[in-house]
């Protein structure tokens, strides 16, 4: 086995600051970066960096890939009733089903961690059910605002309801 980055172990605001060096400087110089993190106190080679910085350059360019496609998506693929994010959660939930069933050592992830996965989809989906329960009673509202209107207008019944059926379609 490959022993441990040196990088990894640094403390985390001398991390932070490499980090960031990485990104501001290109992903380059790191012989530079060497000896700077030498004048800190820590002797980390360039090969060490190096490696470390490539593998950090490709996480950064595929997190903004998917930035880039998720949101041509978006623009592309309106989801008002957010479909794509339940089925997301939805993964992630079966995702995390299918570790723990799997996993060869429990002891390997922590209780804690499970409660806060289970936590963080609960309250994900119960914000998801909020935001769909207000829309609902707002395209509601509107219909019976556009219901009262219409009506003083003259408008005939069945005009007035071809047009809730619609505002309603939106929410159901």
């Amino acid at each position: 086995m490959a022993p441990r980055s040196k990088v990894v172990g640094l403390p985390k605001e001398v991390k932070e600051w490499l980090d960031n060096a990485l990104i501001e400087g290109n992903f380059s110089d790191y012989e530079l970066l060497a000896d700077e993190l030498q004048a800190k106190g820590f002797g980390i080679s360039k090969s060490s960096l190096h490696r470390y910085g490539s593998a950090f350059e490709q996480k950064m360019a595929a997190i903004k890939l998917a930035t880039e496609q998720a949101e041509a998506i978006a623009k592309s693929v309106p989801d008002d009733e957010n479909a794509l994010g339940d089925a997301l959660l939805r993964v992630i939930q079966e995702k995390t089903f299918s570790l723990l069933m799997n996993m060869q050592d429990p002891s390997n992830i922590s209780f804690a961690s499970l409660a806060k996965i289970a936590t963080d989809l609960g309250f994900a989906s119960t914000n998801v059910k909020e935001f769909r329960s207000k829309i609902k009673a707002k395209a509601k509202e509107a219909a019976e605002a556009v219901e009262k209107i219409a009506k003083k207008g003259g408008l005939s019944t069945d005009s007035i309801d071809t047009i809730k059926r619609s505002i309603l379609g939106i929410a159901e």
